[in-house]
């Protein structure tokens, strides 16, 4: 799908993965709707590093758990460009709790994280689905996480709430087809400010570097390269739906050949 001229709304997009998606996408000449929940300074920064590729951006303030202000997300869009072409269902939450500590999750810790990671992105989905289908194509891809896939990461109810949004993008694009393509991204460890303050940085140092010494590519993903997988699925897949792209220099596949270099 070319997206010169094209809308994309990117949730969670103040920093990290979601900021790298739209400035690719304004690379490409695509008008971007730029959305946070907290860091306003974020989003505007975002803004303006979209604006310098000459593409119209909008700034909307949204907490994705909140049906009505996924509506009003999408209605900020369809007001300023009268159309929707692509959403990427990018903000998320977590809880940072050892696997083991099975005393350090709530009830309401899990609704909490769910309400973000997979209601979230149902409810974008229905909120951007009807332009979609007017405009006659559309692409909505979903971040989860090589934890929905392999039970780990930040916490249990992160791990599940990635898988329930793996097991969402497989719902959503058999019902929404054929003018909507509904995929997924799961990234593995990713480099950044994030990951870094929820981790601490000496867990974070130590995890980076045993990942990028035992993983087949020995390497971790950063902002920059999850958003090239993201818009492989917006601006190259058009014949793909319901697919799950693992990003994680093969972590999955589990410890790299001693014999390596």
């Amino acid at each position: 799908m070319d997206m010169q001229d094209g809308v994309a709304i990117v949730t969670g997009s103040s920093s990290g993965v979601g900021a790298a998606c739209a400035r690719q996408l304004a690379e490409r000449g695509c008008h971007v709707a730029i959305n946070y929940a907290h860091n306003a300074d974020g989003a505007e920064a975002t803004r303006a590093a979209c604006e310098e590729f000459g593409v119209e951006t909008v700034v909307v303030q949204a907490d994705v758990s909140d049906d009505t202000q996924c509506r009003a997300l999408a209605d900020a869009a369809l007001t300023k460009w009268g159309r929707i072409d692509a959403l990427v269902n990018n903000a998320g939450t977590t809880k940072f709790n050892p696997h083991e500590n099975l005393d350090g999750l709530s009830r309401e810790d899990f609704l909490d994280i769910y309400a973000v990671n997979a209601v979230g992105p149902y409810q974008m989905a229905r909120a951007v689905a009807p332009a979609m289908r007017t405009g006659g194509r559309g692409s909505i891809v979903n971040v989860a996480s090589v934890a929905g896939v392999m039970g780990v990461g930040s916490s249990i109810a992160y791990a599940a709430s990635k898988g329930a949004l793996i097991t969402l993008t497989l719902s959503l694009a058999r019902v929404l087809g054929p003018e909507i393509r509904v995929n997924t991204v799961c990234p593995g460890f990713i480099q950044g400010e994030w990951l870094e303050k929820g981790m601490g940085k000496e867990r974070y140092d130590a995890a980076k570097a045993a990942l990028e010494r035992n993983t087949p590519l020995q390497l971790t993903t950063t902002p920059d390269t999850v958003a090239e997988g993201i818009l492989y699925f917006i601006c190259g897949a058009d014949v793909i739906t319901g697919e799950t792209l693992i990003m994680d220099g093969g972590m999955h596949l589990g410890q790299a050949p001693l014999t390596r270099r």
